[in-house]
């Protein structure tokens, strides 16, 4: 029982690992690299769910536990009880697995609705971040690699005169 304990406990840090991140943590790919900024005007935010992912990590490492809880408590060893057991372990195991990483993964976010200068609107969905937006907020959106955040626009200072 203790074999089945440890494999449950990793599958949980595993699933951990696999949850996405909020705007506030910047993408490795992300550094480095030159971001269009356009500014914006925030029209609406609306509390939205990003459902989570099922990547198959989850269902994999249900399935191996499943598997393993399932044959090593019915009959034994390469009996056809402990077979099917195994089977039937590892069945319910992915399904569980599958689920557990899909929960983990789901996070609270917000759709906000912005106007460019020019007057277009483009509405962002992004994870909730530390940093508070709401409607009528001077913002910032900006993109990397075809990935655009919302960030609140700092103050605009007048040029240093030469």
């Amino acid at each position: 029982m203790k074999l089945n304990n440890l494999l449950l406990a990793g599958l949980v840090v595993l699933l951990a690992a696999c949850a996405t991140a909020s705007p506030d943590v910047v993408h490795p790919y992300a550094t480095q690299t030159m971001s269009q900024v356009q500014d914006a005007t925030v029209l609406s935010v609306r509390p939205v769910t990003i459902d989570g992912s099922q990547s198959g990590i989850g269902a994999g490492a249900g399935a191996v536990v499943g598997g393993v809880a399932g044959s090593s408590t019915v009959g034994h060893g390469g009996s056809p009880e402990s077979v099917i057991a195994g089977v039937l372990g590892a069945v319910a195991g992915g399904v569980i697995g599958n689920a557990v990483e899909r929960g983990g993964t789901r996070q609270q976010g917000l759709e906000i609705i912005v106007q460019l200068r020019n007057g277009e609107r483009r509405a962002i969905v992004q994870a909730q971040g530390a940093e508070p937006i709401a409607p009528g907020d001077a913002v910032l959106l900006v993109t990397t690699g075809g990935r655009t955040r919302v960030t609140r626009a700092p103050p605009v200072y007048p040029a240093p005169r030469s």
